[in-house]
């Protein structure tokens, strides 16, 4: 296993270092000849991501992955990621793509491709209600929680704020740390702080300051543009038909924008 630094930076090293990666045929032309999706998800990422009673998949990015393999006819392997290790993965080949509330940032854009975005995910700073935070200044000191190698911490962490930053590894080890009080703060989404205070009772976090709004898409491997534009063609189909829309608001409680953002 890797170690427990932010792998999207391992990734860039890799790639960087030019040390041996694998040769990957087109990855479309891969997917028709084994007739099998591979799609990287993170699970411990609610409500994009989880698992149900029955520990089966759920949430928005599984059920829009369930719908690309339905219209390209075949059958659905979800590779179960972390936030911090989606680049590795898709880098070398473990899955055909990554629909796992994937933000699309410069850093990212770099080494992978990304398709046109299919949701948006604010990032926040979020807090009880009776815990007051109005400006970054009043973060200094304080304990703020946030998911190892996630938008959500980058962002914050290039804020400066003099917090003390507290990284978990996946959302649902962040939201476990907020219920139970190891933690008080957090930089993160709205939907994860939904889960939150759907496990906090009476006592819930709501969102202080955005930070950021960013769209999120589906990731592919550099070169990979015939993949990229088929994925294209098909959110496109799928925003215009309301599908995507409603599995998002399904999950998520809210629209979609009506004109997505360009990534």
């Amino acid at each position: 296993m890797m170690n427990r630094r932010n792998l999207l930076g391992a990734g860039i090293g890799l790639v960087g270092a030019g040390l041996a990666m694998p040769t990957l045929a087109d990855t479309l032309d891969t997917i028709r000849s084994r007739k099998k999706l591979l799609v990287a998800v993170d699970l411990g990422s609610p409500p994009f991501g989880m698992t149900d009673a029955s520990m089966q998949p759920i949430g928005s990015d599984v059920e829009s992955a369930k719908l690309l393999a339905a219209d390209w006819g075949m059958p659905l392997e979800i590779v179960q990621v972390t936030s911090p290790n989606r680049v590795p993965f898709l880098l070398t080949g473990k899955a055909d793509m990554v629909m796992a509330s994937f933000s699309v940032t410069e850093e990212r854009k770099r080494v992978i491709d990304f398709s046109n975005a299919y949701g948006v995910i604010q990032i926040v700073v979020a807090a009880k209600k009776g815990v007051a935070i109005k400006t970054y200044a009043d973060l200094a000191g304080k304990r703020v929680g946030t998911t190892r190698g996630s938008s959500n911490d980058k962002e914050f962490t290039a804020l400066n704020t003099n917090a003390q930053i507290v990284r978990y590894d996946d959302d649902a080890t962040l939201v476990t740390a907020l219920v139970s009080g190891q933690v008080d703060i957090m930089a993160t989404s709205p939907q994860i702080m939904a889960a939150a205070n759907g496990r906090a009772g009476n006592d819930a976090f709501e969102v202080k300051i955005v930070i950021k709004t960013n769209p999120y898409a589906i990731g592919v491997r550099k070169g990979d543009t015939a993949l990229a534009g088929e994925l294209n063609s098909w959110i496109a189909k799928n925003l215009e038909n309301g599908k995507l829309r409603a599995i998002y608001k399904k999950y998520n409680g809210v629209d979609l924008p009506a004109e997505m953002p360009a990534v």
